[in-house]
């Protein structure tokens, strides 16, 4: 089963440290790696009391280039492919503001890794567990940089949890297939369909939005921030109005359950993936909130596979992507 190797990661950030204060920490990507650095960036941004903690598209990091990255900065990037342009020029951006660069890709000897510090190849292909990999390095490497900074009191539970989530999670993918197939046969028809959820998977929501619906699939899509849902949102809410939302098992349950009360409450076509349902509530209760975001993309990705069959689009089908300059 596949898992974190934190020996690798506790050696990357104990040989920043031998050389460089760390200060702050930037987790910059775009698409699907922004989002899959957001659980990492959400986790330190919570939990530090000391450092600066910022997340951003790279595409904006390269041309509105923060005043404090500097030799006192930890900039982790993400790219599946370690090709991806603009986070290629954020790690050029990085070294030449002599912040320390720790590039996080699937590909060894990738345009990402050549100006790296330290590089962390992680798997993709083999099952649902091997897709998390990016996402777990990243929150690995924010969580050692809090333990070797300042100490985090709940450490030993972070690392039990590391240890529980890959199996956990594909366990629920895998068994999730019977509710992604009524899932798909719902939705396959919807000219629109909105996601939210809050907390680490906020982001998750963003990219199943922006990735999985309207990327793989061309349906409209939008997604928000539960919190946010009564902010404006709601008031397109309606009798069979497309909806997904991804609850959490933590700290911010109470705030997807009243956005979920609000979608029952007038029939909107609701389709919950609920992280408690598929078992976080086996990690300990206080760290459990960070982990959500690995079993929401776990097994989500079920969800879109079954979308794409009944929809005869498959996931890897494209108008622009990989065929035009842009």
């Amino acid at each position: 089963m596949y898992h974190i190797d934190m020996q690798k990661v506790k050696d990357i950030v104990s040989g920043i440290l031998s050389g460089h204060t760390i200060e702050n920490v930037a987790f910059v990507g775009c698409g699907a790696s922004k989002s899959e650095l957001y659980p990492g960036k959400y986790f330190l941004a919570n939990a530090s009391r000391k450092l600066r903690v910022a997340h951003y598209t790279a595409s904006e990091f390269n041309t509105d280039t923060p005043d404090w990255l500097g030799e006192t900065t930890v900039v982790i990037t993400a790219s599946l492919s370690g090709s991806t342009p603009e986070t290629v020029q954020a790690n050029s951006v990085a070294k030449a503001a002599g912040a320390t660069v720790v590039a996080v890709t699937h590909i060894d000897g990738s345009e990402l890794t050549k100006e790296a510090d330290y590089s962390v190849i992680h798997g993709f292909e083999a099952n649902y567990a091997a897709k998390l990999e990016k996402m777990g390095y990243v929150m690995a490497l924010a969580l050692e940089i809090l333990q070797q900074t300042e100490g985090y009191d709940r450490y030993e539970s972070m690392l039990a949890a590391f240890d529980k989530i890959f199996e956990l999670a594909e366990k629920s993918a895998q068994s999730a297939r019977k509710d992604a197939r009524k899932f798909a046969a719902r939705y396959a028809d919807a000219p629109v369909i909105y996601v939210m959820s809050s907390g680490a998977s906020t982001e998750v929501a963003y990219s199943t939005s922006i990735c999985l619906l309207l990327e793989m699939q061309w349906i409209n899509s939008g997604s928000f921030h539960s919190g946010e849902f009564f902010h404006g949102p709601f008031e397109i809410v309606e009798k069979d109005v497309p909806f997904i939302l991804l609850m959490n098992e933590g700290k911010t349950r109470s705030v997807d359950a009243r956005a979920l009360t609000f979608l029952q409450r007038f029939d909107a076509l609701t389709t919950v993936v609920d992280a408690k349902d598929y078992g976080l509530s086996g990690i300990a209760g206080d760290v459990a909130t960070y982990f959500n975001p690995l079993m929401h993309t776990a097994v989500f990705r079920v969800y879109a596979e079954e979308l794409s069959y009944i929809r005869q689009h498959p996931l890897t089908k494209r108008r622009y992507m990989w065929k035009l300059e842009y």
